[in-house]
């Protein structure tokens, strides 16, 4: 039996997977990056890409040679490819794994490899522990301790939570698969994916049906599947492929979806207290419905008629959490105007290949366009960011005409002249005043010496502050989910400052990052500090990470009025020079 046909994501993954073992057979980069910008074209692409495969077209997506299409057909059409399967049987497994290490790259790893045959997670800690790392050229004691700390992140997260960005695109295709089931009348996510948490477990999705068996056989049978691990008369959960993400589909008929629904959005805390309230009023509130003390079983047709019956405003699924969204929806309190994707106008935040950005300017304002954005910010790296192709101020200058050039071309949009500045150690910017006062948007950045102790950052973050010319602090707290620690500091004091300069804060929505975190949103808010909700963008397909910032932002109760990229074009330059001019 010949195995089933891979999809676009599995194939977008041992792309990647192929990168990374020609990293660690030492190929130069440009054989390497071929197989990112063809990962990267994938998950881009909409087009269905077995249709491209059987017409022989994959060469018609920009960077995808006729090499790499072969490749990809004999993925798309087998199962398997030649050239990944030789390069897998050259190292121990372990080594792709040690590479989602902080402080390890291909060169690092291959050099633990072979000068102490650590080929694995675990044979690295046993190394390290015994002080074996630390004798190594290009390693040391510091080193060696900084691995310690990368394996504990990685153990505490690795096989347990994983990201929401990671997860969501699985969960969209099956529920476009599941809508289109014999019979559904209504599906839906629940649990943390609908409550859009940062970090997902298991997968729960409601589907209500006259029948279940048939909607059930649309998972069981869905691409990406690697073992249905149960399947009953109204359940059926499933392991994927991708991610080892377990997927839990629930089918129901539609009299009760609503309550269901509820029931398995969560989050627990939320439902224990309005258990308890429905007590109070006499009702007993389950997944199986709202029922009076006799037994009477009421209609709740849609959420909201269950918050309605308890005398509360409908509460968004992005808020349950029982953190005083049941005090305030009680008290007609609930902000009533949450951000909406459809409330954006602009993107922020961005990078080109002028810097470490996959696509050119063109590309990328003819895409955000696409996407039904009024304009995007130009905010390439800053000359200390040499690592990432940082502009020096001529080049900065240079890149002006060729967005003006753009700007000519793509009529209706429009590209800002930005920077993504770095914020130095001392607090400093790492251009002066009188070029960054030319610019439209100016965000400020740390992205090196991370390590400094909560006094020194804050300091650095506040000077920072005080520079008249910096507009918005990028992704705030420098976390990457799962793989760094946020940098210390003091939040309280540096969103005091912020509201007192009229200093702006992004919710950054790359899917590693959601930096500012919901949290941290809502004491921005209470301090009336403005934010943007950022994409980051580094390649086309990054533009949809603002749906990530909005979630995020939603979850801090972040209304419409105070997220500035809500605003056209000039109002939004015109607000963000305005507030650090007061």
């Amino acid at each position: 039996m010949s195995p089933p046909p891979l999809d676009k994501a599995a194939v977008a993954r041992i792309l990647r997977e192929i990168s990374l073992l020609l990293q660690l057979k030492g190929e130069n980069a440009f054989k390497v990056r071929a197989y990112d910008t063809g990962a990267d074209r994938l998950l881009g692409m909409t087009q269905e890409l077995g249709a491209l495969v059987r017409e022989g077209r994959l060469t018609e997506l920009p960077g995808i040679g006729q090499g790499l299409a072969d490749k990809i057909a004999e993925l798309v059409t087998t199962g398997k490819l030649g050239l990944y399967e030789e390069l897998k049987a050259a190292f121990p497994p372990g080594l792709l794994e040690m590479l989602q290490l902080p402080e390890l790259g291909p060169k690092k790893v291959m050099a633990l490899w072979n000068e102490l045959k650590v080929g694995s997670v675990a044979d690295l800690e046993k190394a390290c522990r015994e002080g074996r790392v630390r004798a190594l050229k290009g390693f040391g004691a510091r080193s060696e301790a900084k691995i310690l700390e990368g394996i504990a992140l990685h153990q505490r997260v690795h096989g347990k939570r994983k990201r929401l960005g990671d997860v969501l695109p699985t969960v969209e295709g099956l529920l476009e698969r599941l809508k289109a089931a014999p019979g559904v009348v209504r599906v839906s996510p629940a649990g943390s994916v609908r409550r859009r948490a940062e970090t997902v477990g298991d997968v729960d999705l409601l589907a209500s049906a006259p029948e279940a068996g048939p909607v059930l056989d649309v998972l069981a049978t869905a691409p990406g599947v690697a073992v249905v691990l149960g399947k009953g008369e109204s359940k059926c959960s499933v392991r994927m492929t991708e991610g080892d993400l377990q997927v839990d589909l629930r089918v129901l008929p539609d009299e009760d979806f609503a309550t269901a629904l509820h029931h398995f959005t969560g989050s627990k805390a939320h439902h224990v207290r309005l258990r308890g309230l429905g007590q109070d009023k006499g009702y007993k509130i389950s997944e199986w419905g709202v029922h009076r003390a006799d037994g009477t079983k009421l209609l709740i047709r849609e959420e909201a008629d269950l918050y309605k019956l308890l005398g509360m405003q409908d509460i968004p699924p992005e808020l349950r959490e029982d953190s005083g969204e049941i005090e305030a929806a009680l008290e007609g309190r609930l902000p009533e105007d949450l951000l909406t994707l459809e409330d954006v106008r602009g993107a922020v935040h961005s990078h080109s290949t002028w810097s470490d950005g996959r696509n050119s300017l063109e590309e990328m304002a003819r895409a955000a366009q696409a996407l039904g954005f009024q304009y995007l910010t130009v905010t390439e790296h800053s000359q200390a960011a040499v690592y990432a192709g940082g502009l020096k101020e001529e080049e900065l200058e240079r890149q002006w005409e060729e967005i003006d050039r753009v700007n000519e071309a793509v009529p209706g949009f429009r590209l800002l002249k930005g920077i993504e500045v770095d914020i130095l150690e001392t607090g400093a910017l790492d251009y002066r005043d009188s070029v960054l006062e030319r610019l439209e948007v100016v965000i400020g950045s740390v992205h090196i010496r991370h390590g400094m102790d909560e006094e020194q950052m804050t300091r650095r973050l506040l000077s920072a502050m005080d520079n008249p010319c910096l507009n918005i602090i990028g992704h705030p707290t420098g976390r990457l989910i799962h793989e760094r620690e946020p940098y210390p500091f003091r939040m309280e004091e540096v969103l005091d400052r912020a509201a007192e300069r009229g200093v702006v804060m992004e919710v950054n929505g790359s899917p590693a990052r959601l930096d500012l975190k919901a949290e941290h949103v809502r004491q921005a808010v209470q301090r009336g500090v403005k934010l943007v909700v950022s994409v980051d963008a580094h390649k086309i397909s990054d533009l949809h990470h603002v749906a990530f910032a909005v979630a995020t932002a939603r979850k801090g109760w972040a209304r419409k009025g105070e997220v500035l990229n809500t605003l056209p074009a000039d109002p939004f330059i015109a607000k963000l020079k305005a507030l650090r001019a007061r």
